[in-house]
C-alpha cells in the first residue's frame, strides 16, 4: 500500500512540476513592452551612422529579462521594403525565431515563407542590442513589420564555444 501511495505522490509531484515548467516557459517570463514613439522600430543606415527611427503604427511587443533572444514585435507601416532597401542596411539574418502561440500576431512560419520568397525584407536594428545579439526588423509587401532578437557571428562564436578572434567583437560588459 505505501508504494502505491509513494507512487501518486511521485506521478503528481511530476505533473504539477511538468505543468509549471511549461508555464514559465510560455507564458511567465514574458511581460508586454510599453510602447515608445520614435524608438521602437529603428533601422541601420546603410552609411553605418546611428539607427533612425521609421514611421509605424499599432506596436505591439513582448519581451523576457531571462534571455536576451525573446523580444517580438509586430506593427504596420506605410513605408514600402523597397523604399527603406535604399536607404537601410539588409540583414544577413532572414531566418526569424517563434514567439510564443498566445503572441497571434507574430507568425515566425509565414513571416520566414515570406523572406524566402522575396515578398520581405529584413534590416539590421540595432547591432549588439545584448552583447552577441541584434535586433532585425522585417517588412513585408503588405506593411506588416515585425522585430525579432537573433545572434550575430559573436554572438554565436560565444555561445557555442568556439574561440572569438581578438578584436572582431566589442567589447562585453561586465
Amino acid at each position: 500500500m505505501l508504494g502505491k501511495v509513494l507512487a501518486i505522490i511521485l506521478g503528481l509531484s511530476a505533473l504539477v512540476a511538468g505543468g509549471a515548467m511549461y508555464y514559465l516557459q510560455v507564458y511567465g517570463f514574458y511581460e508586454e513592452v510599453a510602447p515608445q514613439p520614435g524608438r521602437d522600430v529603428v533601422l541601420l543606415p546603410l552609411d553605418g551612422s546611428e539607427p533612425r527611427p521609421i514611421a509605424y503604427d499599432d506596436f505591439q511587443a513582448i519581451d523576457a529579462d531571462s534571455s536576451p533572444i525573446r523580444y517580438r514585435a509586430c506593427f504596420t507601416t506605410d513605408l514600402t521594403r523597397q523604399d527603406l532597401a535604399a536607404e537601410f542596411t539588409p540583414s544577413k539574418q532572414t531566418v526569424p525565431r517563434n514567439a510564443p502561440g498566445w503572441f497571434d500576431c507574430f507568425d515566425a512560419e509565414a513571416l520566414g515563407a515570406a523572406l524566402e520568397e522575396g515578398t520581405a525584407t529584413a534590416f539590421v536594428s540595432v547591432k549588439n542590442i545584448s552583447y552577441g545579439v541584434d535586433r532585425i526588423v522585417a517588412i513585408t509587401d503588405q506593411g506588416q513589420g515585425f522585430v525579432w532578437h537573433d545572434m550575430n557571428d559573436c554572438g554565436k562564436q560565444t555561445y557555442d564555444g568556439t574561440s572569438v578572434v581578438e578584436g572582431a567583437c566589442p567589447e562585453r560588459d561586465e
